[in-house]
């Protein structure tokens, strides 16, 4: 009985491994304006998905981008219900403008075709509504991918947190995301062109980067919804981001824990880094792959050099692949779940508001 208990557990640890072994994800690419979409196009030869179609009607970017990676441009049609119609995707990742993500799981949700967007979930409250309600209906899953959510040391940030218990009970939480500005970093005139309007993205910083920490902040809580937002946004480049804030201070407030979630513009260089501090000690995730932490009675900080994390769960499309095929369940308010980020989506509108009033918004 032991031994059959061993080779039951075994199994239950490489089945993710196992399944990406099988047949390739048959996956669309929806738009192609926002550049994270290079992650998709090279990941792809690892394997776990295969792109069967693109839609996008801007076709000298679809040539500019397909003979970058040595693709066929008859992958390219110009409407996304063409491109479900003529290649049947089981999936679906969205790589267009934050508004359009609506109309993705719009067209998507009732062929029963799962979606993977860009974070954040929707450019508002009432759009990400929509889209849960439409998930749900028709039962496809719907992820939100955040570069962060494949970074060992916020994997290993959570685990000290929520498993291990090293710091003890959470008082503050910071969070710093952005860089130098989207003009400043040479984005290309596709993404800039919706990135700085207020319409297409739904803000400009507060929406670019509060949603990494927002999402972080959930995920590290156990999805426990904030009592109060209260958000200050500013505008130090007017005449680059006339029409959008580029920088935002949100202050997240719990019972016993506040959360600062700091997003910019403005930072002299690009960054992507975590601080929790609780009762007993302190993590900094301070990168994709370097921690710090310090624990009582330590009276040095120390310092840990993380590896990659392993497949599937260092890619978001090898990830999103296992969801689909059902080798792999999605945890609790994990940091890709629709759970998640229904929150974030309501944390981020609470600052909008807030910033726009003055005021502290409290959340029923």
């Amino acid at each position: 009985m032991l031994r059959i208990i061993r080779i039951a557990l075994l199994l239950l640890l490489v089945q993710p491994v196992f399944a990406q072994k099988g047949k390739p994800l048959r996956i669309g690419i929806a738009g192609l304006t926002h550049t994270h979409v290079h992650w998709l196009l090279g990941s792809a030869a690892r394997g776990e998905v295969e792109i069967v179609g693109i839609s996008e009607s801007n076709r000298e970017l679809a040539k500019r981008y397909l003979t970058q990676y040595k693709m066929d441009m008859r992958l390219v049609y110009n409407s996304l219900p063409e491109m479900l119609q003529k290649t049947k995707p089981e999936a679906v990742a969205a790589f267009g403008s934050i508004e359009e993500h609506l109309a993705v799981v719009q067209n998507c949700a009732p062929a029963g075709v799962h979606v993977m967007v860009e974070k954040p979930l929707a450019v508002s409250l009432d759009h990400a509504l929509q889209m849960k309600e439409l998930a749900e209906k028709h039962k496809i899953h719907l992820l939100t991918n955040y570069e962060t959510t494949w970074y060992s040391t916020n994997h290993k940030t959570f685990d000290l947190v929520t498993k291990d218990s090293s710091i003890g009970r959470i008082r503050k939480m910071v969070v710093h995301d952005g860089h130098e500005g989207p003009k400043e970093i040479g984005v290309n005139k596709e993404f800039l062109h919706w990135l700085t309007d207020p319409v297409a993205n739904g803000g400009g910083a507060l929406m670019d980067f509060g949603c990494y920490g927002a999402n972080l902040v959930t995920w590290l809580m156990a999805g426990q919804r904030p009592e109060s937002v209260l958000a200050i946004t500013r505008q130090f480049k007017p005449h680059i981001y006339p029409n959008v804030d580029d920088d935002a201070t949100i202050l997240v407030q719990f019972p016993g824990m506040q959360a600062v979630i700091q997003a910019s513009w403005n930072w002299p260089f690009s960054r992507k880094d975590m601080e929790v501090y609780g009762e007993t000690g302190y993590v900094f995730s301070d990168n994709k792959a370097d921690l710090r932490f310090r624990f009582k009675p330590d009276t040095l900080e120390r310092r840990s050099a993380l590896p990659p994390l392993a497949a599937p769960f260092d890619d978001p499309f090898a990830y999103f692949a296992g969801v689909v095929r059902g080798s792999i369940r999605i945890p609790p308010y994990d940091p890709s779940s629709l759970e998640n980020n229904m929150i974030v989506m309501e944390i981020l509108e609470a600052a909008k508001k807030s910033a726009r009033e003055g005021r502290k918004i409290m959340l029923q």
